[in-house]
This record gives C-alpha cells, structure tokens and sequence, in this order.
C-alpha cells in the first residue's frame, strides 16, 4: 500500500491551498484518514481527521479555515486550506489506517511521502 500526497506550494498569507493524498494496493477498507503538519523544529501535530462515515475533527488553530473530505471511491483525502498564515508553514503528512488484503485481512497505518506547504507573509 502506497500514499501519495501532493498540492503542496508557495503561497501568499491569506490564500488557498488544496491538498489530495491518494492510497493505492490491495486495500479492503479504509478507517480514519489524517493529515498532521510538521513546522521546522517542531513536533509533528495532528491537523485534522475524517472517519469513513465523514465525521471530521480539526486542531483548534485550523477551526473555520481548514476543511478534510474525502472521496471512498478513490481512496483519496484531500485537505483545503484557505486563510492560510505563515504558521501554517510546514511539511503536510497523510495518514491512513488501512485494512489490506494478505493471508488474512491485516489492518496497519500508513503514511504519506508528506508535501511542503509554504506561507509567505
């Protein structure tokens, strides 16, 4: 199983981003999927997470600007940024809890390459 994130860039404070995390494999299902960001010299932190149902949950500094969706027929999550500030200036991570096919079905979490979201002020 792969994630393939992208959408990352340079943008000016105050403008939009969309981000898309695209899963590919042999995959059964997939649970909840996540995106965290990782600012330089700092921990990696959960931004925002969607379960299969749709039911979301955002870190408070993205409340109101940030929107996660996602497609379960393209096995695809994608994270819409808009207000953007320089804080939000990092590396932005895909995450994934995934069932996958083997002997058996095997549930194991999975992340993505990460793609570089830059904020200008």
């Amino acid at each position: 199983v792969q994630l393939q994130a992208s959408g990352g860039g340079l943008v000016q404070a105050g403008g939009s981003l969309r981000l898309s995390c695209a899963a590919s494999g042999s995959i059964f299902s997939i649970n909840v999927m996540d995106w965290y960001r990782q600012a330089p010299g700092k921990q990696r932190e959960l931004v925002a997470s969607i379960t299969s149902g749709g039911s979301t949950n955002y870190a408070d500094s993205v409340k109101g600007r940030f929107a996660i969706s996602r497609d379960n027929t393209k096995n695809t999550v994608y994270l819409q940024m808009n207000s953007l500030k320089p804080e939000d200036t990092g590396v932005y991570y895909c995450n994934a809890s995934i069932t996958v096919y083997t002997t058996y079905l095997v549930r194991n979490t999975y992340w993505g390459q990460g793609t570089l979201v830059t904020v200008s002020s």
